[in-house]
């Protein structure tokens, strides 16, 4: 008599914050790379400025070495991530007033071996207000972090040289070091995740894992506006033809020019059109 097989169980069906967690991971990556492999035929298409923008330069060789070091970091997360899942250890989110309930999941204290590390514990908190800058006079930033990101600041449009990445080894013990919210939000910034790009569903699952884990969405913003400033001044002496009107992109062309929001199953590319039919 032919029994039907039963279901295999959901390891992190008892870990429901990882699970979300590995959820928000997991899209990005799949972004990230479908980016990385269509990042050519894009810049040829009309409209690819909106996406350059967050990236702060048309320059692909920067934009593909930021791809490149934004998935070295998911992997890395989400490496970590698996390797609590194994252990049994869901995540400890910092209690902090934002937190919605369906994240806090009605639970108080730092649980015992619950991986990811509190946001006290190696930096200061996050503001209330979105006019405080993330990292001001008197802030708290390691080493690490201060150096990453004068290097981001240093770096201009045509001086990818300078760019580094670290090894994937390095990027998980850094990953394991500090809150996993620091580490959402830099590959936010790797890989140019801006709400604009995003499905509303998964902007709000982003914002809530980092938030609740450490992560300044203070500094995405702050990010993301000294970027298109450097992109504006970088058409103004070098314009990418077929390239103009870029802040003026609205949702619906961003959907035409990406083809998909993040959050979405991608989309691939148009043929850029290389000449006159």
């Amino acid at each position: 008599m032919h029994r039907e097989q039963a279901p295999t169980p959901d390891p992190l069906t008892p870990l429901p914050r990882i699970a979300a967690f590995l959820h928000v991971v997991r899209i990005l990556l799949g972004y990230g790379r479908h980016l990385a492999d269509t990042i050519g035929h894009r810049a040829a298409a009309p409209g690819f400025a909106a996406i350059a923008a967050c990236f702060g330069t048309a320059n692909l060789t920067l934009i593909v070495a930021r791809l490149h070091r934004g998935l070295l970091r998911a992997a890395a997360l989400e490496r970590v991530l698996l390797a609590g899942a194994a252990g049994g250890r869901d995540l400890s989110p910092t209690l902090l007033p934002w937190c919605p309930r369906r994240v806090l999941n009605q639970q108080v204290g730092r649980e015992p071996g619950a991986i990811g590390r509190p946001a006290q514990e190696t930096e200061c908190a996050a503001p209330h207000a979105p006019t405080r800058a993330p990292y001001s006079a008197g802030s708290c930033p390691d080493a690490a972090t201060t150096h990453a990101r004068a290097l981001t600041h240093s770096l201009g449009p045509d001086d990818p040289a300078n760019f580094h990445t670290p090894t994937l080894e390095q990027l998980e013990a850094q990953v394991r070091r500090r809150p996993l919210g620091r580490t959402i939000v830099d590959i936010c910034l790797d890989l140019a995740v801006v709400p604009g790009l995003c499905t509303g569903a998964f902007w709000n699952d982003l914002f809530d894992v980092a938030r609740c884990h450490g992560g300044s969405i203070a500094r995405l913003v702050q990010e993301r506006w000294h970027r298109e400033q450097a992109f504006s001044r970088e058409q103004e002496t070098h314009p990418t033809p077929g390239q103009n009107n870029w802040s003026n992109q609205g949702r619906a062309a961003i959907r035409q020019v990406l083809g998909f929001f993040i959050g979405e199953d991608p989309v691939a590319p148009a043929a850029a059109a290389t000449g006159p039919p």
